[in-house]
């Protein structure tokens, strides 16, 4: 989550909680008014859920799996205007605008997740129900102690420098090495070139 040399505080939460980038109005429209559209309840920290997508995901994996992960990512803090802040970019990061993360993990076995489509949407979008109620209790709870925390065991884990600092030395001095000759920068550009085109094809092929 923050792959860097700064330190970050990561509270991980086992039961429930992902990262919710704030959309443009338009998009936040078209979810509330077709949410309210089909009889569901109206979110307010996540969008309506994308039915398909995790349908077609579940039926192709699901002889794979034993269970589903629900997990939720949530950037603690709020601005001067008591807004709550949006989730920081990578650039955040790097500089060392570093906020406590909490982490929110629920594990839901396999047998519990409807296979039909249509079953499937009404259980997702209760999934995110949940997801709300949580965040929302996240936020805005009027008792201090529940506030910036959710529910069930918490664990802390903090990232320091040594856990950091061999990978980024190695994966340094394999690139600084492959830069100082011509033949490297040449392979170092190629394969970002080719292997970014041949990725983009095998997506599409894929699809």
């Amino acid at each position: 989550l923050c792959n860097s040399l700064y330190k970050c505080n990561i509270h991980i939460h086992h039961d429930e909680q992902f990262p919710y980038v704030e959309p443009n109005v338009f998009l936040i429209y078209d979810h509330t008014k077709s949410t309210s559209f089909l009889g569901l309840p109206v979110l307010k920290h996540v969008l309506t859920p994308r039915i398909k997508a995790t349908h077609v995901a579940f039926d192709s994996m699901k002889s794979y799996l034993d269970a589903i992960y629900d997990v939720t990512v949530v950037y603690e803090g709020k601005d001067d205007n008591w807004q709550q802040k949006e989730a920081p970019t990578m650039i955040d990061f790097l500089c060392k605008e570093c906020p406590r993360i909490h982490i929110h993990i629920d594990r839901i076995d396999k047998k519990d997740v409807p296979e039909e489509q249509v079953y499937m949407k009404r259980w997702l979008h209760e999934r995110f129900e949940i997801k709300d109620k949580l965040l929302i209790e996240f936020y805005d709870s009027p008792d201090p102690e529940r506030r910036y925390r959710f529910p069930g065991k918490s664990v802390h884990s903090k990232l320091s420098l040594k856990k950091t600092l061999p990978s980024v030395l190695v994966l340094g001095g394999l690139t600084v090495g492959m830069l100082m000759t011509e033949a490297g920068r040449k392979l170092y550009v190629n394969t970002w070139l080719y292997g970014t085109l041949l990725g983009c094809l095998w997506v599409t092929v894929k699809a």
